[in-house]
């Protein structure tokens, strides 16, 4: 006896594994299945790291990814490309050419530049290459305000700085403002069809610090996204998920905070914020 063959959403996943399940690929699987999607993971570097920081990086060889996204490609439809870290301009290019071989699929990436315990992924080829080949072939960009300064540097303000990058391809750029010294988190996106209005979302603060959350918000918008819903709704919905998964975190370790991105339900049935 087989099983029935569904139409679960599938999101191509390429991040790096991190060993302690906080972020990367995990997150990934985790949020994506929680908002109903299906994840096909393929990893792009090893990383040596902790609920503390990172201390090594090792890229996967090029060839591998290629073949691992071709086999895929080959038996399941794809709906959305999630994009991590990529911490080579190797791997950069990798991707970069697996993306221009499906031009038509959404893509959501997560600019991960710098790991919360202060250790660095990016250098200045790797910046100026992600710049050329990822952000023009991306759609949904969701730097947080340090990620969008690092990517700008020179801009004078947020809304000059997202629409740069606006301009240099994505279709829009939600900015998380996490990092930000405010009362609230401010989240803002951006468009770059002008007849699309900012929109901006104002969530409570959380205390403490946290291992994963850009990592478990892009993979939800990809979710979202994946499952057709707008993309103002696939904002929505992803950060309301993102934020009841800090807010129900939890510490394994002795140094970052890690989100729950289990329901106890099994569902992601919780009451939107105002």
């Amino acid at each position: 006896m087989t099983a029935a063959t569904t139409q679960t959403a599938c999101v191509l996943c390429l991040s790096g594994l991190d060993p302690s399940g906080g972020a990367g690929i995990q997150a990934d699987i985790e949020a994506i299945s929680a908002m109903g999607a299906h994840a096909l993971p393929v990893v792009t570097t090893l990383t040596v790291q902790n609920s503390v920081n990172v201390i090594a990086t090792q890229p996967v060889d090029g060839n591998l990814i290629r073949q691992q996204v071709s086999t895929l490609v080959a038996d399941f439809q794809i709906q959305a490309i999630k994009i991590g870290l990529i911490d080579s301009p190797e791997t950069l290019k990798v991707v970069a050419q697996i993306l221009a071989d499906m031009p038509d699929i959404p893509v959501i990436a997560d600019p991960v530049l710098k790991a919360g315990g202060g250790f660095d992924f990016d250098t200045a080829d790797l910046l100026t290459l992600y710049r050329k080949l990822i952000i023009p072939a991306t759609w949904v960009l969701t730097p947080n305000t340090d990620e969008l300064r690092r990517l700008v540097p020179d801009s004078a303000s947020q809304e000059s700085a997202a629409n740069e990058l606006l301009s240099a391809g994505c279709e829009f750029v939600l900015v998380t403002g996490t990092h930000d010294n405010t009362e609230s988190v401010i989240n803002r996106l951006y468009a770059q069809d002008a007849r699309i209005p900012a929109q901006q979302w104002s969530w409570p603060r959380l205390t403490g610090s946290y291992h994963g959350s850009g990592c478990t918000l892009a993979s939800a918008l990809a979710a979202c996204i994946a499952k057709g819903l707008s993309i103002s709704d696939s904002a929505q919905q992803a950060q309301n998920f993102t934020w009841h998964a800090l807010n129900n975190g939890f510490r394994p370790g002795s140094g970052q905070h890690f989100p729950n991105r289990r329901p106890a339900s099994g569902t992601v049935d919780m009451p939107l914020l105002e």
